[in-house]
Formats: structure tokens, sequence, C-alpha cells
């Protein structure tokens, strides 16, 4: 059997507990996490919160995934169309490339599946596999069709290119 990315849709705030049980039972598992500063009157504090609310990215066939559905705290498995949802290895690659190298990350919902590529008017722009990264005043942005999100982050620095980065190595730029 082939294993997949598929995703577990867990009760609210346990997704690091479905991650621990997962982890105790040999799963592959990935929450990707973002930081997330609270002010309480003088003091700042800085903590870790799910980039996706509920859900937990499992590494397993499809026969595995369907019984880890019924595990504590997890609700269903995300379905797309009638079968589970399957979530493509570049994708979750992207996805642990973007939360290591950048913070302040949002999700923008997008059509699920869509391939409507964006024109961007800044030559600024590179492509990674099919989904436009497009990087615009400050804020940079990455389409995820199968999950139907785009991630984007808010840059401290004027460019992507004021530093070097690895990641830079992995895409090619888009023809403008």
């Amino acid at each position: 059997m082939q294993k997949n990315w598929y995703v577990l849709y867990t009760r609210p705030q346990c997704e690091k507990k479905v991650a621990t049980l997962l982890a105790k039972k040999k799963v592959e598992n990935f929450i990707p996490l973002v930081s997330a500063e609270a002010q309480k009157s003088w003091r700042h504090r800085s903590s870790f919160r799910p980039l996706f609310k509920s859900y937990v990215f499992i590494h397993a066939t499809e026969q595995d995934a369907t019984l880890l559905a019924h595990a504590d705290g997890v609700i269903n498995l995300l379905h797309w169309l009638g079968k589970p949802a399957v979530i493509n290895e570049t994708e979750i690659n992207a996805i642990r490339e973007f939360t290591d190298d950048y913070q302040n990350i949002d999700l923008e919902k997008l059509a699920v599946n869509s391939n409507v590529i964006e024109r961007n008017i800044y030559r600024s722009s590179y492509e990674m596999d099919g989904n436009i990264l497009a990087v615009k005043n400050k804020t940079i942005k990455i389409n995820l069709p199968s999950l139907g999100y785009a991630m984007i982050a808010k840059l401290k620095e004027d460019s992507i290119f004021v530093k070097e980065r690895s990641m830079l190595q992995n895409y090619s730029f888009a023809q403008s």
C-alpha cells in the first residue's frame, strides 16, 4: 500500500494531544506551528499555536488513516468528493519550509483544487511547482490548492532578497 498525506480533523485545541497519541503509535504526523504573541498589561508572552486549527497531517495508508479517524480527540478524516482528501507531498514540504522561514503567518481561504494562477503586477514573484509564491508590499503568499488555503506572511525585511535563504534554491523564477 502506498502512503499519502491525509488530514485528521480534531476537536478544538486538541491538535497537540492527538499528535502525541499518534507519535506513541509510531505514525508520522505534522502540525505546522506559528508563534503567537500575547500582551497582558506590561508583559509580552510568546507561544506557539497551530497554523491550521483542528488539523493534524498524517503520513499513512488510506486504511490506516480511516482507522486513526476513530482515535481519541479526532472527529473525522477530512474528505473531498466522498473520499479521504490526499494532500500533495510538495504542499506539505512547502508548509514546512514556510513555517520554518517566516513568522506572522495568516491563512486565506481559496477555492479547493483551483488551478487559477494569479498574475502579479510586480516583478518579484517566483513559482514553486505551479503554485505562485508572490512577494508584494512586504508580504509573501503561497497557494495550497489541495487544502483550499493560501499562507500569507508579513516580512520584516524590505525585500525577500535582502538576506540569503537556502530555500530560494528550490524555486524558479516565474515568467512575467
